[in-house]
């Protein structure tokens, strides 16, 4: 996969710079130029779209059963930073948000199966979007290459979206467990029970189906928050394309970038995309690179401070197995009926060694005290 990812990598470099070149560099900074304020509008457009879908993550959560709207906001900003910025094909941002939701209280279970709910109903919303826009197209342009082209990626889009729903249903659990009875014992599996309590959650997330619409329609809006991006882009570099018609753009150009999900952050696909759809409308080649580079200015802005804010997540929650012992010789002391009044205070310095706080000391039963020390150890 990383192979395939480098030589991905390499192609899409050489067709972004091909294009550059043969449209004339001078052409599309002029054009990016152009753009002024509108950049900046982007960027806070692209702000409030990952926020929004931060959202409709947090409405998949059971009432009282979930994180904060804060915590799926932020997590959300942190899946998008490293599926844009990084080469980990548009997914791994995903199970670190899932993995840093089980770091902030939620159960893991839960966490995964939120997050392929979420990923579920972005899916869904983006087929919607991108079959809305084809339907414009067509009302505009009629019958041709393009409409052609993106109609052939529907088609194949819409199987693939039914197995992965499969997948997340009873049929694929079973599929899953036979997978993995192949490298182990199934009944290691069953004692851990991941697969299973998996896919309770996902069953359970499932059933709510008002949760599930509310999710569908947030995510809708979010892709149409998504178009003020090429509104506003080529309206400022003086190309007065209606709303409909940005939507148009907007909805294949995502399609093109789902599809090419294998080259990190869709390097020469957006950019070859951008071009054939806009041209569409009369707009030229360079305007379209120029929309693509302002598309790229709010990858970074948005992308760079997430990754900023994964790093201080990863730090803050570094600290948590010390918790966990102490948690941990707790719950000791309560199975062994060991009352925390007759404790008697370890000396500074053994308590800081074992993640205490030197202001804070340990307190351990004093007969039990080495032995326990001695297990840490």
């Amino acid at each position: 996969m990383k192979r395939l990812t480098t030589w991905a990598s390499i192609v899409g470099l050489v067709t972004a710079l091909a294009l550059f070149l043969s449209s004339g560099v001078t052409d599309v900074a002029g054009a990016l130029v152009g753009a002024g304020w509108g950049a900046l509008a982007v960027v806070v457009a692209r702000f409030v779209a990952v926020a929004w879908a931060g959202f409709g993550w947090h409405v998949v959560f059971p009432r009282g059963a979930g994180p904060s709207l804060r915590d799926c906001i932020q997590l959300r900003f942190v899946r998008e930073g490293i599926n844009t910025l990084l080469p980990v094909a548009q997914v791994g941002g995903d199970l670190i948000g899932a993995r840093l939701l089980t770091r902030r209280g939620t159960p893991g279970g839960m966490a995964g199966a939120s997050m392929f709910v979420d990923l579920m109903t972005q899916a869904l919303t983006q087929l919607l979007f991108t079959v809305a826009g084809l339907a414009l197209l067509v009302h505009f342009t009629g019958d041709g290459p393009v409409v052609r082209t993106v109609a052939g990626g529907v088609l194949v889009a819409i199987p693939a979206l039914a197995a992965f729903y499969v997948i997340q249903r009873r049929s694929g659990h079973r599929l899953i467990e036979a997978a993995l009875s192949r490298f182990a014992a199934a009944r290691e599996w069953r004692a851990l029970g991941a697969i299973d309590v998996l896919y309770d959650n996902l069953r359970r997330l499932y059933a709510n189906h008002a949760r599930v619409g509310s999710a569908i329609l947030i995510h809708l809006v979010g892709w149409i928050i998504g178009t003020l991006e090429v509104w506003i882009a080529l309206n400022a570099m003086g190309y007065p394309v209606t709303f409909v018609e940005a939507l148009v753009i907007e909805s294949l150009a995502q399609a093109v970038r789902g599809a090419a999900f294998v080259v990190p952050g869709a390097i020469g696909a957006q950019e070859g995309g951008l071009i054939a759809l806009c041209a569409l409308f009369g707009i030229p080649a360079e305007a379209a690179l120029a929309l693509s580079l302002v598309k790229r200015v709010a990858d970074l802005a948005v992308g760079l401070p997430s990754l900023a804010l994964w790093h201080v997540m990863e730090r803050d929650t570094a600290a948590a197995p010390t918790d966990a012992v102490s948690t941990g010789l707790a719950a000791i002391r309560a199975r062994l009926g060991r009352r925390p009044e007759r404790a008697a205070p370890l000396a500074t310095p053994r308590a800081t060694a074992y993640g205490f706080p030197a202001g804070r000391p340990a307190v351990l039963a004093p007969d039990n005290e080495p032995g326990a020390f001695k297990k840490c150890a």
